[in-house]
């Protein structure tokens, strides 16, 4: 007998993420206390539980928007989330409350960031891959392993005066500066900087900050998350003006000696777009695709399009890239919070 409740206590629910082979770094408690801090979000959790104790999590966080209606994602922000499950009954069990939740709360649309496909009734899209490398031993072995390409940009970069260094929080200023640039001259809206704050507080052990600068100028910067085995970069931003230095390529290879200087088995780049720019400079240093499973309950009958790709914000991208950064910077943040 298998039931669904709000999950309340936090150590219980660490307890089974920690276990479960499926959970992601995202599935952790204390992610539903950045999304609040940071974004003024409700969460609502849900566990699964039989006689043995949790069997199932399933965190959700719901959206109330002026520009996108209500609605619920699992998880918001980040590249995992969704139904981690002991089981087929189990999951069934998580999604049934998930649907009631939605009637409930008048939610349009539910949406689950899966690794894999698990609701093959519900559509899904497919339209991103992450990008992981399988880490060897030492340096020497994956410097052999590298695309010439790379090798060559990594030694430009090094003979352009461009220098790697990392740390906690007390680079996170350096990071913000060249990540709300980066996202400026993209045309998307920033994060305010106290997500990232509250990011590395909640996770100081997990996470770290990396920077590469030129004349103590930072020019790339990156955040990292660690979980298991593995290392994730989910932030990773470089100033244009210098790309001709090849200051990302730099800020990769530190993190990838970072990475197995502390036994990660594998790196894992991030999400892409198939065939888009990131992820062709990802898979040049032999990072493997694999296809997400982003499945979707659209209560309204259509499967909702958020990113900047739909053609609706095309000419809002224009007119943001030529907006002055201070601009981007103070009305970003409230924008971006309703942009999953």
């Amino acid at each position: 007998m298998v039931t669904v409740e709000q999950a309340r206590d936090a150590a219980a629910w660490d307890g089974f993420v920690s276990r479960h082979p499926d959970a992601s770094a995202y599935h952790r408690w204390a992610w539903r206390d950045v999304f609040a801090s940071a974004f003024g979000h409700q969460s609502l959790y849900l566990q699964a539980q039989d006689v043995t104790g949790i069997v199932g999590a399933l965190p959700l966080v719901e959206f109330r928007s002026h520009f996108f209606g209500t609605f619920a994602v699992s998880l918001p922000f980040v590249n995992y989330g969704g139904i981690v499950a002991c089981g087929d009954l189990v999951a069934g069990a998580l999604k049934d409350r998930a649907v009631a939740l939605a009637r409930e709360r008048q939610w349009r649309h539910v949406e689950l960031r899966h690794i894999r496909r698990q609701f093959e009734e519900w559509p899904v899209k497919r339209h991103k891959v992450a990008m992981s490398l399988a880490l060897p031993a030492d340096r020497d072995a994956l410097w052999s392993l590298l695309d010439r390409k790379v090798r060559n940009q990594v030694r430009k970069a090094e003979k352009s005066g461009c220098s790697a260094e990392d740390g906690g929080a007390e680079l996170l200023d350096d990071f913000y500066k060249v990540f709300a640039h980066h996202m400026r001259d993209l045309g998307t809206p920033v994060y305010a900087r106290r997500f990232f704050d509250d990011v590395l507080h909640a996770f100081p052990n997990d996470t770290r900050v990396f920077v590469v600068r030129i004349a103590g100028e930072p020019v790339a910067a990156s955040i990292t998350i660690g979980w298991r085995d593995t290392l994730e970069v989910p932030w990773a931003s470089s100033l244009r003006a210098h790309a001709v230095k090849s200051p990302n390529t730099l800020l990769y290879w530190a993190m990838l000696q970072w990475a197995m200087r502390r036994d990660y088995h594998t790196f894992d780049f991030g999400r892409s777009t198939p065939d888009e720019g990131t992820f062709h400079f990802k898979k040049q240093w032999g990072a493997q695709p694999q296809a997400l499973a982003w499945e979707y309950l659209a209560l309204e009958g259509e499967v909702p399009d958020q990113s900047p790709k739909n053609p609706r914000f095309k000419a809002a991208i224009a007119v943001w890239q030529h907006l002055p950064l201070w601009l981007t910077n103070r009305v970003g943040p409230p924008i971006v919070r309703s942009i999953p």
